[in-house]
C-alpha cells in the first residue's frame, strides 16, 4: 500500500502575474530556484512531457512528467508517468502589481513507513525546502523583472 503525502506553500511575488507566469512556465529554468532539481528537459516530441532529475544528498531520482492542465497565468498541473511517483500544481493569483504563487506537491511513499517518515522529519524537511525554493523564485523574479 502506498500513501500520498502532500505539502503546499505559497509566496507573494511583487511582480505582475504575466511576468511570473512567463518565468515559471519555462520549466527548464526551474533549477535556477529549486535547489533539489538538477535538470528539467522538455521532450522534443511532446511539449507536455518533461524529464526531471532530482538530487537530495546521496539520493538521486529521475522521472518523466506529463502536464495535465495548463491555463496561462492561472495553473500548471502535472503528474509523473514513470520513475518517482509525484503530482501537483502551481497556481498563480493576480494581485495587479503582484502575484501569489502557490505550489502543491504530493509524492508517494510506501505505507506506514511513509507516514512515519513524514511525521518524524520528511514532511517538515520537504515543506521547508519548497518554501525556500519559492522564496528563491520570488527573488529571481524581482531580479529578472526589468528584462521581461
Amino acid at each position: 500500500m502506498t500513501d500520498w503525502l502532500e505539502h503546499s506553500v505559497q509566496v507573494e511575488v511583487p511582480v505582475p502575474v504575466d511576468a511570473v507566469w512567463e518565468l515559471w512556465s519555462n520549466l527548464e529554468q526551474m533549477p535556477q530556484w529549486m535547489t533539489w532539481i538538477d535538470s528539467v528537459v522538455i521532450s522534443p516530441d511532446n511539449p507536455e512531457i518533461s524529464c526531471w532529475r532530482l538530487s537530495a544528498g546521496t539520493f538521486n531520482f529521475s522521472w518523466n512528467s506529463r502536464i495535465l492542465k495548463l491555463v496561462p497565468n492561472q495553473i500548471i498541473q502535472w503528474e509523473s508517468i514513470d520513475g518517482l511517483p509525484n503530482r501537483g500544481a502551481i497556481r498563480f493569483y493576480d494581485r495587479k502589481q503582484s502575484s501569489i504563487v502557490k505550489l502543491t506537491v504530493a509524492y508517494a511513499i510506501p505505507g506506514v513507513l511513509g507516514q512515519l517518515m513524514d511525521n518524524l522529519f520528511l514532511g517538515g524537511l520537504v515543506k521547508r525546502n519548497l518554501q525556500s525554493d519559492l522564496n528563491r523564485f520570488r527573488d529571481y523574479a524581482i531580479r529578472i523583472k526589468p528584462n521581461l
